[in-house]
């Protein structure tokens, strides 16, 4: 029962609405002109956070990342490899989208039911001289529209990290996989400064 109630108090607010406001918050930040210089990057990319946070469940997106191979994992590495992937995740995404941000625009272009609680949001980043399509799934998540997967021109990121995190865990250990995302992440930080 909790969970029809979850999905209906989502379901008042139809998927494509609840990313319109997150992404158009996202881009006015990343528009802002306080931000530009090199010393405020940092500031900028925590308020991305705030908002990337808030709108991903990156929870879900490791599980399914990860998919059969999750049973693989003890208790205590699954909340580790929650945290260090969706470190992970976000500083990519984040250095991705400031270091090549361009005066972008998201165009809103539908949504459809992939099921009755999932759906996917399509948009398209409109650029001076293309534009790429970029697509989101979503499912309720406490109340509310949260992206499980990205597809950007058609590819989906958890297929991706799927078989990538595949090719590791039929080799190696949980742990092993581990290290590999706790090193990247390391190695990420240590190029920002």
């Amino acid at each position: 029962m909790a969970s029809f109630s979850v999905t209906a108090r989502a379901q008042e607010i139809r998927p494509i609405d609840a990313l319109r406001g997150p992404l158009d918050s996202a881009l006015a930040i990343l528009q802002d002109p306080r931000y530009r210089s090199g010393s405020e990057r940092e500031a900028q990319k925590e308020k991305l956070w705030e908002i990337i946070r808030k709108v991903f469940d990156f929870e879900g997106i490791t599980v399914l990342a990860v998919g059969q191979n999750w049973k693989l994992f003890s208790p205590e590495q699954k909340k580790i490899f929650i945290d260090l992937f969706t470190t992970r995740l976000g500083n990519s995404y984040l250095n991705k989208i400031q270091g090549s941000f361009n005066n972008e625009k998201v165009e809103f272009l539908s949504e459809e039911a992939l099921s009755p609680a999932k759906y996917l949001v399509k948009t398209k980043i409109i650029r001076e001289v293309d534009s790429i399509p970029v697509d989101y799934r979503v499912r309720p998540i406490d109340g509310a529209w949260r992206i499980y997967d990205v597809l950007v021109e058609g590819v989906s990121l958890v297929a991706n990290y799927r078989s990538q995190f595949d090719g590791i865990l039929r080799k190696d250990s949980p742990a092993v996989l581990i290290e590999r995302v706790r090193s990247q992440n390391i190695a990420q930080e240590k190029e920002k400064k």
